[in-house]
């Protein structure tokens, strides 16, 4: 199953096979280490602080296009603890274009990038993580798909990862080519997992 020609696993099942995507290499499923709520997917690289996110939420019908990435931003910036002036910040958002995507059944899909201030384990220090938030909309199962890649851009010396991250092992570090590609490749096989 594992190509070892680039860095990612082809077609990787989500939510027991309803949903397909290719996962990036050194991923580790959460689910295996820790009770994970049934409307998440949770992969973690195996030797940086990076992890993404596959999330099955409703439908936010009072938002619409970017608004809606930015949206699902804020309430990421909420989970994260990310508030107050300064620990949040929305960089871009654009919208995918559908025929690269193999979500079809999406009405439409955004990308946003933005930046959070976060502290792990609910620790003082922060560490400035890069959001990329993949929203694919689909009004018909009242569902909004939300792919978020985290990926750390400096780790405060006082944080919990800072000493994790000291090892000298390659760790060959997911990309954002990595995380278009699981966007893109992000598929739909039976819609009776939104209930």
């Amino acid at each position: 199953m594992q190509n070892h020609s680039n860095n990612v696993i082809e077609c990787h099942p989500l939510f027991g096979g309803a949903l397909s995507a290719t996962i990036p290499r050194n991923a580790k499923d959460i689910s295996e280490l820790r009770e994970i709520p049934d409307n998440q997917e949770v992969f973690a690289h195996e030797h940086t602080d990076q992890s993404i996110i596959v999330e099955l939420l409703e439908f936010q019908s009072h938002v619409e296009n970017e608004d809606a990435a930015r949206y699902h931003f804020e309430d990421v910036a909420g989970s994260n603890k990310a508030v107050g002036p300064g620990t949040s910040e929305v960089k871009t958002i654009k919208a995918l274009s559908k025929p690269e995507l193999s979500m079809q059944e999406c009405s439409s899909a955004w990308l946003l990038t933005g930046t959070q201030a976060v502290s792990k384990f609910n620790e003082e220090a922060k560490n400035i993580v890069s959001i990329h938030l993949g929203l694919f909309r689909l009004p018909q199962f009242s569902t909004d798909i939300l792919v978020t890649f985290n990926n750390p851009l400096t780790i405060s010396s006082s944080s919990s990862s800072s000493a994790a991250g000291a090892s000298n092992l390659p760790t060959h570090p997911w990309t954002i080519q990595d995380f278009d590609s699981l966007l893109q490749s992000l598929k739909l096989h039976n819609p009776g997992v939104f209930g």
